[in-house]
């Protein structure tokens, strides 16, 4: 029984810490500024139609759910971290989007067996811990012949790479949890599902990246606006040295993925897939 309880808080601690990460800095603006293609792109390859009942897992401020509303599909937006919601409220009544917002944990939610006719993830699944326990529920709350829609930073591209370079400034991850982009490996989100999908279809892709002047610019930019950056910054901040190494290697990899003239352009690679629920 206290292995039990100890899990149990233990599970609680690493959620309340990954929730209060992703409230740091201003994930929403990020999404706008830079990601906001994304989402439209994984509606479309989940075809989504009107009057579809759709559930948009770890959607942060929408970046997804929005579009999908907009679709005409009737749309839950769930995230664990609901801080991010008052961003995506002003930016659905802007568009005329009726999205129901709704704090959830990735794998654990409460909703229903076989609930929604589309279950999406837009960058956001592939950051809770635990994969199977996520694939588990992406599955489970997915009617019979629904679509799970998934869209995820590769290994091999600049988010992945960016998470490779942060690895050793982080600390270390607890025990069980595996790296977010594992998710932009095709046979590793096959393998989660297993034999519970089929007509997988997998393909990766690029989203080009211009908006930032320099390499600097890029990494200062994540510094103050992306969680997960903030956080790492925050475990090295009593290390000056630490600090600035990696300051040098955040505009060191934006500078090998930069391929502009004059200001920096980059392309971020990830894996969009889509597969249906036997």
């Amino acid at each position: 029984m206290d292995d039990t309880i100890d899990a149990v808080q233990a599970d609680r601690e690493l959620k309340n810490k990954h929730r209060a990460m992703w409230a740091l800095g201003d994930y929403p603006a990020l999404a706008t500024d830079i990601i906001a293609d994304l989402g439209p792109a994984l509606v479309r390859a989940g075809r989504i139609r009107p009057g579809d009942r759709v559930l948009d897992v770890a959607a942060g401020s929408g970046n997804a759910a929005i579009p999908a509303a907009l679709s005409g599909a009737s749309v839950v937006a769930s995230d664990l971290t609901p801080e991010l919601f008052d961003a995506g409220r002003r930016r659905a009544a802007e568009v005329g989007a009726h999205v129901e917002w709704q704090q959830a944990d990735a794998e654990a939610m409460p909703f229903a067996d076989d609930e929604f006719d589309t279950v999406m993830s837009c960058v956001g699944v592939m950051f809770a811990p635990h994969h199977q326990a996520s694939a588990d529920e992406l599955v489970r709350v997915c009617r019979p012949g629904g679509t799970i829609s998934l869209l995820s930073w590769t290994p091999e591209g600049f988010i992945g790479q960016m998470f490779a370079t942060m690895k050793p400034y982080a600390p270390p991850p607890p025990p069980g949890a595996q790296p977010p982009p594992l998710w932009g490996r095709e046979d590793h989100v096959r393998a989660l599902f297993s034999h519970r999908v089929t007509d997988v279809v997998a393909t990766r892709k690029t989203l080009r990246v211009d908006q930032f002047r320099s390499p600097e610019d890029f990494r200062d930019y994540f510094k103050t606006r992306y969680g997960p950056t903030i956080a790492v910054y925050r475990n090295i901040a009593d290390y000056p040295d630490r600090v600035a190494a990696l300051d040098r290697e955040l505009a060191d990899l934006a500078r090998r993925f930069d391929y502009g003239t004059g200001s920096t352009v980059m392309n971020w690679e990830y894996l969009l897939l889509t597969a249906r629920k036997w």
